[in-house]
């Protein structure tokens, strides 16, 4: 039996910054919903909160994913951190002096989505630096099970709270947490240097923004490994953002659940994100890093068409349990497979590419999941869940095929291109 390495003190920086920011996350994902809800009804400008949110990485995850190769990675989690900071803290100044609107909520989105490339693009970077590679599934795994716990169990009831008391008292919180996170990287070094640029290199050449674009997306191309699971789950992301565009409106308005319970069902569906995170290791283990890939993004899939059918919020609850399940094993087994596959000096890159190519095209499902929604509630997630669950079967043996084969490339193995 093999020995189990420890994951060590720098992931512990990483993870000990991630669960502030974890909380913080809980508490803007229900604060921010509601306030929009309370400015518009329209389904479409609901979808476009959503679709904004994404949209920076259709335009910014090349060039902030060059950027994170080649600079401190340390220095761009304290930017990211202070700047989402900072537009929090508009947002709040702007509920509290009462000029708040959905224009201003939304374009408020916009640019901390920008701040969101930056931040998820630099702490991805970073992890395959600072673990073994036997240690990407449980680093990912930490992280998940982290992130679940504190963003849904305690991030969304406190900001349904903390909303009940003020509405702008949420993003005034929010502003807090972030300014902590950033400070908890700035005053605890890595033990380990976590800059990308070494010298001699692959990759490492000043291209400027063409060349960077060029090379990640030639990378992509040539890597047929890598680029057939980017088709693929940018074909599933596409109709799951159509599906879920609108789901806050769905919750409150469909199933009537009031705005003080609905940070309550958001919480208690993370118990299957929770079981998941915890499981997918074993999933890996037991049935193979491919075949439980497969598995689960099927049964993720299929079981969006349910939450369409909710007859009530109970049902809805219990679906949403079990597709946090597999969401969950999907995400963990599916990061450690590009951590497996890509090179770590590229990876700001090359995840800035497959980002922009996988979420570049969630904020139209988005937006198409508002216009679909205005002919019912209940359409986006029949229409998107089916189609998904058609792409999820014929891909099946395609994903078992390449989750496989990431498990068995050794550290060494790791090509260079």
């Amino acid at each position: 039996m093999s020995q189990i390495l420890p994951l060590g003190h720098d992931f512990t920086r990483i993870w000990s910054a991630s669960l502030i920011t974890n909380l913080v996350d809980g508490v803007l994902r229900l604060a921010a919903p509601l306030l929009a809800v309370s400015l518009t009804q329209d389904p479409i400008l609901i979808g476009a909160l959503s679709a904004l949110g994404l949209l920076p990485w259709l335009f910014f995850a090349i060039p902030i994913g060059a950027m994170v190769d080649r600079f401190d990675r340390r220095k761009a989690l304290i930017l990211g951190n202070i700047l989402r900071a900072l537009i929090a803290l508009f947002i709040a100044f702007a509920v509290s002096q009462g000029f708040i609107n959905i224009w201003l909520l939304l374009i408020s989105v916009f640019f901390f989505g920008i701040c969101e490339v930056l931040v998820d693009t630099t702490s991805q970077a970073v992890l395959p630096q600072i673990l073994d590679k036997s240690n990407y599934e449980r680093g990912n795994s930490r992280l998940q099970i982290s992130e679940v716990i504190v963003s849904q169990f305690a991030g969304a009831p406190l900001g349904g709270l903390l909303y009940a008391v003020s509405i702008a008292l949420p993003f005034y919180f929010s502003t807090t947490g972030f300014i902590l996170a950033g400070l908890l990287i700035l005053l605890f070094p890595f033990e380990r240097e976590i800059n990308a640029r070494k010298e001699g290199e692959v990759g490492q050449a000043k291209l400027g923004l063409k060349g960077d674009i060029k090379f990640a997306l030639n990378y992509l191309y040539q890597d047929k490994q890598i680029f057939s699971i980017v088709v693929i789950t940018t074909l599933l992301g596409f109709f799951y953002s159509l599906s879920n565009a609108i789901a806050p409106l769905f919750i409150l308005k469909e199933l009537s659940v009031s705005p003080a319970m609905f940070g309550v069902v958001l919480a208690i569906g993370g118990i299957g994100a929770l079981i998941g995170s915890i499981a997918a290791p074993m999933a890996s283990r037991y049935l193979g890093r491919g075949r439980a890939l497969a598995i689960n993004v099927f049964f993720a899939s299929f079981l969006v068409i349910f939450i369409g059918l909710s007859p009530n919020a109970y049902f809805f609850v219990v679906v949403s349990v079990l597709i946090g399940f597999t969401i969950s094993v999907w995400n963990i087994l599916l990061m450690s497979l590009y951590q497996s596959l890509i090179p770590p000096e590229l990876y700001g890159r090359i995840h800035g590419a497959r980002r922009t190519i996988v979420w570049g095209l969630m904020p139209i499902g988005a937006l198409l999941g508002g216009v679909i929604a205005r002919g019912g509630l209940r359409l986006p997630f029949l229409i998107g869940g089916s189609i998904a669950t058609l792409i999820a079967l014929f891909s099946y043996k395609h994903i078992k095929r390449i989750g496989d084969l990431s498990a068995e490339i050794p550290n060494e193995k790791i090509r260079y291109h």
